[in-house]
């Protein structure tokens, strides 16, 4: 349940508020200009009173979430906005930092620091599979990210954030499903300026920022900002005598805004940032986490992943104790066994000697905004180019067995996207101003490169013959013996069943594949590179009716054209693949034997990793078109009040899953044959409707909204401990009778015809915001949205049963979609005496509902409720040209996970890690400006 922390703190304010979004934002254009100075004001547009060096504003809020400028009190949809002082004063440099300024929003991190995931309403790209595209689109300065994980880096001087929720699928731009977040940088200005600031903090974090404005000419001005950053990771690798999820990275921008005219504006942007961390550590989830995860009664009976099923109850033993019969396979292979015996929350992780999470990422790219007037009629030009790269090292198996890892080079994990983007929107108004019309085009190319050069660790061939020997009978399993088992597990075997063998006549062929497995050690990919060209172009209108004074209607609808190259090539050096497939294949027949063959045969391909691939290419090409768009009728009864209603479609294309284990059955055969149909995935669209109201005095804000949002063909990645499995989730409209909850992938299919949306997302959103007195300004939010999956789920849409990995799905909740989320904010900054100088108090808060962190929502993976506050004090000096502030992220140092997942090799007996939440940061800013 959710907690009463962030409730009961609040008390006293939520008596004023109706609960609601943070929603800050400063009157800017099109190209980001700032229109005036900064000042608190809440979303419906009204200016709040503020401080003494900020004083209330007359300007309302702008944005341009609908392609041009508005005030924010206008715009019928969901929409917040927060600007530059608020972002500073909660400590946000990047855009997981903005989960505590807005409750329908959660930014994550996993497995790569590349691979961030946004969710808004629960609804998100889920894993880490660069071939999936984001919900949540980011676009920098109108510029869109190729995913979302990218914009994972220092963002330098922020001008404001518009984060919109529920699909996007009309305007410029690329196509979102759940919504988008847009970031606008400080623009140049014509006078002359400058800043710096200078952080330190615990684990030794230091951050430098500084930036100078200066004009030209009199038509032309410049602007440059740096950021430096340097922590250490807060988690201590014992092993190796290092630490992991680091800090060091930098960004520069350089901007030119050029205004020959009233008529004309042009801003060129340029940034480079490098990023040289290790990350993502992971540590082993334990009972004090995960209560109701337990072993299974019988941990011999053995699903279709080679794996058995947790539920939730009271059986024993606890997940890492050494009743658990792969914990004393761990331990006699050298796990240390403090790793197993720590808290959840133990940063100490224990590695494999020599592996490393080391990494590098570069990000830079320049854009071009025209905006031109002719007369009535305004032209909007942004022209893109961006180039993006990344690698990470990884002990992938995150034990300090050597399992299976990723070395720390250019291969390691790697994904570099090369994208052009052209946007044209041409906007007017007609009939007497009655209708205000908005065409557009856009265009993009993507070169997606991955390369990948996972491979078996040194100790695998030693732990892999474990997991079958355990299934067979675990007081036999000998790890430091040739195929886990020794001398005398080998004759008790052969003497069972009087003297016939355990497995009969087959017995030997049992021995001979045990020992093949245990032959496999560091081999796998040297480098498997995959190749996607995207091609995207839409043709849009937005249109908004001024029936009367009071009531508008908007009409918009979009055309997106996809097309997909596809390439790839392998190399593979594990010739023990295709020796244990012929030679255990033979048993798959006997369905006594067949579990315990393609248990050796699984392992010995794991992931399709065999020489058979060496050398293979594949290619392949889709092609997708959709129509989306958007009806909107608001409606003003009185004029500081407007009541909407809305309907949307979004679309989020379809593409190919960029990892070798889904390309076939390697029981069987791996996909040699050129096919590429198991990497394909659909195309996922959402229907979304929504109600709501908005209210904006001068000193009180309100807002309420209404949503549900359903989901077809909702594309799905999720990591079952073996290999990535993605898939889309529909529904069916008849009774599976359980088809979709058992452990049988041939059960649970569904007539074409009774194919309906799979998730379902819906709820309610409060927001607002209020001055009672001057100096003092406090925003609440809270957001209820329950996004589930359907019962009776299916695969793709033609009906194709559910992967049994996924049996849990139906009727839950999604992962990482808490039910109920609040957000608060208090900010005080009073005048002290006649000096001139004001202090500062500002603290914000998160608290979030119960919910699992995990896509197949395995129990082991559940999150409790929690609470993260944010806290600055400080001292500023007359109109702020000084300032020195005392701060602390996570106050209270609230333990939680962002992901937990299961442990690679591992969860077949139900173990699993998590990748863990920043503990509490502290430090001291000084600034200063001129």
């Amino acid at each position: 349940m959710l907690k009463p922390t962030l409730l009961s703190a609040c008390a006293g304010s939520a008596l004023m508020l109706a609960l609601a979004a943070p929603v800050h934002a400063q009157d800017t254009d099109d190209a980001g200009q700032a229109a005036a100075e900064p000042s608190a004001q809440g979303e419906t547009g009204t200016p709040l009173a503020g401080d003494e060096a900020n004083p209330p504003m007359s300007q309302d809020i702008i944005v341009t979430a609908q392609g041009r400028r508005q005030v924010l009190a206008d715009v019928p949809v969901a929409i917040s906005a927060v600007n530059a002082e608020s972002l500073e004063k909660s400590g946000a440099s990047d855009i997981r930092e903005l989960n505590q300024l807005a409750p329908s929003l959660l930014v994550s991190s996993t497995g790569n620091e590349a691979n961030g995931s946004a969710r808004i309403r629960g609804i998100g790209t889920v894993g880490d599979n660069p071939g999936l595209e984001s919900s949540v689109a980011v676009f920098i300065d109108g510029v869109y990210r190729s995913r979302s994980g990218n914009a994972l880096g220092e963002l330098g001087p922020i001008d404001r954030v518009e984060i919109q929720r529920g699909p996007q699928g009309t305007l410029g731009g690329r196509n979102s499903s759940a919504g988008l977040i847009s970031i606008y940088t400080a623009p140049p200005e014509f006078d002359f300026s400058g800043y710096g600031s200078a952080s330190y903090g615990n684990y030794d974090h230091y951050r430098f920022e500084a930036g100078v404005n200066a004009p030209l000419t009199e038509t032309l001005a410049a602007r440059i900002d740096g950021v430096y950053a340097k922590r250490d990771g807060f988690y201590t690798d014992v092993v190796n005598d290092t630490d992991v999820n680091n800090k060091d990275r930098y960004l520069v921008r350089g901007q030119l805004l050029f205004e020959p005219s009233s008529a004309i504006r042009l801003r060129l942007v340029g940034d480079y940032s490098k990023k040289d961390e290790a990350c993502c550590a992971a540590t082993f989830v334990q009972p004090e986490f995960a209560p109701l995860a337990r072993l299974a009664d019988d941990i011999s009976v053995l699903d279709t992943n080679n794996a058995p099923f947790d539920y939730p109850g009271t059986q024993t033993p606890a997940l890492t104790s050494t009743a658990n019969p792969i914990i004393p396979i761990l331990l006699g292979l050298g796990q240390d066994p403090r790793a197993l015996n720590q808290s959840t929350f133990d940063r100490d992780i224990y590695m494999s000697p020599g592996r490393s999470f080391a990494g590098q990422t570069e990000d830079y790219g320049v854009s071009l905004q025209g905006d031109f007037e002719f007369g009535d009629v305004n032209l909007t030009s942004i022209t893109a180019y961006r180039e993006y790269s990344n690698f990470q090292g990884s002990d992938t198996d995150y034990t300090q067995v050597d399992i299976l890892y990723r070395a720390p080079n250019e291969n390691g994990g790697a994904r570099a996207f090369k994208t052009f983007s052209q946007e044209f929107r041409l906007s007017g108004t007609l009939f007497g101003d009655k209708l205000d019309w908005l065409v557009g085009a856009y265009y993009a190319n993507e070169k997606l490169e991955v390369r990948d050069n996972l491979r078996f660790g040194n100790q695998y061939g030693a732990f892999a013959p474990c997991r079958i020997v355990n299934a067979v009978n675990p007081a036999l399993a000998s790890p430091t013996s040739t195929g886990c088992l020794s001398a005398t597990g080998r004759a008790i075997l052969s003497a069972a069943n009087g003297g016939a063998g355990a497995f009969g006549p087959a017995t030997p062929l049992i021995f001979a594949g045990l020992d093949t497995l245990a032959q496999i050690n560091d081999l796998g990919s040297d480098v498997d590179i995959y190749n996607q060209d995207s091609e995207n172009f839409a043709l849009f209108t937005h249109n908004i009716f001024h029936v009367t004074d009071k009531l508008d209607v908007t009409l918009g609808v979009r055309y997106t054209n996809e097309t997909k190259d596809f390439h790839s090539s392998f190399t593979n050096d594990n010739i023990y693949c295709p020796i244990n497939r012929d030679l255990l294949s033979p048993l798959l027949a006997n369905a006594a034997l067949a579990p315990l063959a393609g248990g050796i045969i699984s392992l010995s391909c794991q992931g399709n990793s065999t020489s058979e691939l060496d050398g293979l290419e594949l290619s392949d090409k889709r092609k997708e078109d959709e129509f989306t768009g958007t009806a909107v009728v608001s409606y003003r009864p009185v004029e500081d009040w407007m009541v909407y209603a809305s309907y949307s479609r979004g679309y989020k294309a379809g593409g190919f899953n960029l990892d070798r284990s889904a390309l076939g059955n390697p029981l069987f055969n791996p996909a040699t044959n050129g096919s590429t149909a198991n990497l394909q995935f659909g195309a996922e669209t959402v229907n979304a409707y929504e109600v709501g109201a908005k209210y904006g005095g001068r000193n009180f804000s309100f807002g309420i909204a209404a949503f549900r949002e359903e989901f077809d063909n909702f594309q799905l990645n999720t990591f079952n401990g073996s290999v990535f499995l993605v898939q889309n989730i529909n529904a069916c409209s008849t009774d599976l009778n359980g088809g979709d909850t058992d452990a049988d992938a041939s059960t649970g299919s569904c007539s074409p015809d009774d194919v309906r949306p799979g998730v379902i997302s819906q709820g309610v959103e409060l927001e607002s915001a209020i001055t009672p007195v001057r100096d003092l300004s406090v925003t609440m939010g809270i957001t209820y949205a329950d996004t589930k999956y359907r019962h009776d789920l299916i695969g793709t849409n033609n009906g194709a049963p559910l992967d049994p990995a996924l049996r849990l799905l139906p009727g839950d909740n999604l992962s990482n979609a808490p039910e109920l989320t609040g957000t608060a904010s208090l900010s005080y900054t009073p005048p002290i005496g006649n000096s001139g100088l004001s202090g500062l108090f500002y603290v914000n808060a998160r608290t979030v509902d119960d919910y699992n962190t995990g896509s197949d929502l395995l129990y082991g993976k559940e999150q409790d409720s929690y609470t993260v506050v944010n806290a600055r004090i400080g001292l500023r000096g007359p109109d702020q040209a000084w300032s020195i502030e005392a701060w602390a992220q996570n106050l209270f140092d609230t333990q939680y996970t962002q992901v937990a997942f299961n442990t690679p090799f591992v969860a077949s007996q139900q173990t699993y890690s998590a990748y863990l939440a920043e503990p509490r940061t502290y430090g001291v800013t000084v600034r200063g400006k001129f």
